[in-house]
């Protein structure tokens, strides 16, 4: 920390900041002094791999003899297969932290560029991850960061560094030393995309860039040659493109951020519009003791208990999203499926699970085994959603957290909730904004309040068959109470 002074109406005020790092890093390839990196001085065995990389004065982990780091006299020593070409011109770049390249030409990719087509939710969802993860930035400035992810919009690499250019040498780096494959990915980052990132990224095989900012001309001309789709200004549910807007999926843009669409993704033709800026989220955890077995697989309405729950909320969202620890229970599923990020912390972390995972500001929340839900309701709550905190209905029970709509501003307190060892979902609603639908406006549109009812046992699992084949009178708003109570 350092004493640093802000200016304010006149005034001087002193307070304890912190200031980003640069550190000077001398690079040695066989005994050459080749060049100095100025980056951020942390993980800097992956910067000179990547950065000799990206060179093209390795290809394999086998090109590596020697490679060492001494941070305390800011030396890295590298021996490598082969020679150094005799003469090398040095190209200063146009990035921060003193970029230098000796290879700014058009490179030929590592693996072609391939013919992968990528949906907007992946972009946005890469670019939310991106930015959750750099804390250095928002804490100081100063500091650029990149992301690799897949085309799904999972993340695969992340790296900060003072440069831009840095921050894709130390993915490069990072994905040679462990083996991962950067052909086809998607790169973004949160500086502007100038010439040798372009370059750099086609060198690796990177099929789509993104960034907040914006390319420039040379950049654009750069991935128009090398079959690379490049955007900018991806801000606010929105981005421009600058080259290669086929490899965008714009009209197949649903269920999940997914390239393929699966059965019950898109809503029916003459449906309603999706719900925009929602996504929609199934929790499937829980271990079903009462029932004996897993409920969201009982057979139900010509299918399993879970495929009536997803195809419900596929015809009111774009995306949806099933939290489980047990992906391969449910490969039927056409939609994407996510673990806890707080294993064993109950349906609060997979709520947490569900926003973290989101390429939406809010996501609606439900549970697996809530056979009565009413559309008309669901896009009511949706249509209020606050990604700033939470929007809960009420019903004559009390309130009803399986059924609510959670926006990204909720996340930080969710964390918080959970790191105490706290798993009720109402336990982190006063580190948050909580706003409630009253049951009055609830019945509005359910009067029986059975939106709420879920199925725990086997005997309300065979009530609610014989419901399902006209066999039981009784409505669904039978014992809706109890079992929202047992919910919550």
């Amino acid at each position: 920390m350092k004493t640093i002074h802000t200016y304010t109406n006149g005034r001087l005020e002193p307070r304890d900041g912190e200031v980003v790092r640069e550190f000077p890093l001398v690079l040695h390839v066989n005994g050459r002094e080749l060049a100095t990196l100025v980056a951020s001085p942390h993980e800097l065995r992956f910067l000179v791999a990547g950065f000799l990389r990206l060179q093209g004065f390795v290809a394999s982990v086998a090109d590596f003899n020697v490679l060492s780091v001494c941070e305390d006299f800011g030396i890295a020593s590298v021996r490598i297969r082969g020679d150094l070409p005799e003469r090398l011109k040095p190209v200063l770049t146009s990035g921060c932290g003193s970029g230098i390249t000796f290879n700014l030409d058009m490179p030929e990719p590592t693996s072609p560029v391939g013919t992968d087509r990528f949906t907007p939710a992946a972009v946005f969802r890469l670019m939310e991850e991106l930015a959750r993860r750099a804390e250095g930035y928002r804490s100081h400035g100063g500091i650029h960061s990149a992301a690799v992810g897949d085309a799904f919009g999972n993340l695969v690499l992340f790296a900060e560094d003072i440069g831009r250019h840095n921050t894709l040498d130390r993915i490069a780096g990072e994905a040679l030393l462990k083996g991962i494959e950067l052909a086809g990915k998607v790169l973004v980052t949160s500086g502007r995309v100038s010439t040798e990132m372009a370059a750099k990224a086609a060198r690796l095989g990177i099929s789509l860039i993104a960034s907040r900012t914006s390319p420039t001309d040379l950049a654009v001309r750069m991935c128009d040659d090398a079959g690379i789709c490049l955007i900018g200004y991806v801000r606010g549910g929105k981005f421009t493109v600058y080259a290669h807007q086929e490899r965008l999926l714009i009209e197949q843009s649903v269920g999940a951020g997914c390239p393929r669409l699966g059965r019950g993704d898109r809503a029916p033709t003459g449906a309603p519009h999706p719900i925009p800026g929602v996504t929609g989220v199934i929790l499937a955890g829980g271990a079903s003791a009462r029932m004996g077995s897993n409920k969201a697989l009982l057979p139900y309405r010509g299918g399993r208990f879970i495929e009536a729950i997803h195809r419900q909320l596929a015809e009111l969202f774009d995306e949806v999203i099933l939290v489980t620890n047990n992906p391969e229970q449910y490969a039927f599923l056409p939609c994407r499926k996510v673990p806890d990020l707080f294993p064993g912390m109950g349906a609060l972390a997979g709520i947490h699970s569900g926003l973290s995972h989101s390429a939406n500001p809010a996501i609606f929340a439900v549970a697996c085994d809530m056979p009565y839900l009413n559309a008309d309701l669901i896009r009511h709550l949706a249509g209020r959603a606050d990604r700033g905190g939470v929007l809960i209905p009420e019903s004559h029970g009390g309130l009803e957290p399986l059924h609510a709509v959670y926006g990204k501003g909720c996340l930080a307190a969710i964390e918080a909730t959970l790191l105490t060892g706290e798993r009720r979902i109402v336990s982190f609603f006063d580190r948050t904004n909580v706003n409630k639908v009253n049951a009055e406006e609830v019945a509005g549109f359910d009067p029986a309040f059975a939106s709420f009812s879920n199925v725990n046992t086997p005997e309300e699992y065979f009530r609610l068959r014989g419901e399902e084949h006209g066999a039981v009178g009784q409505g669904p708003e039978v014992e809706w109470a109890t079992a929202a109570t047992t919910l919550r």
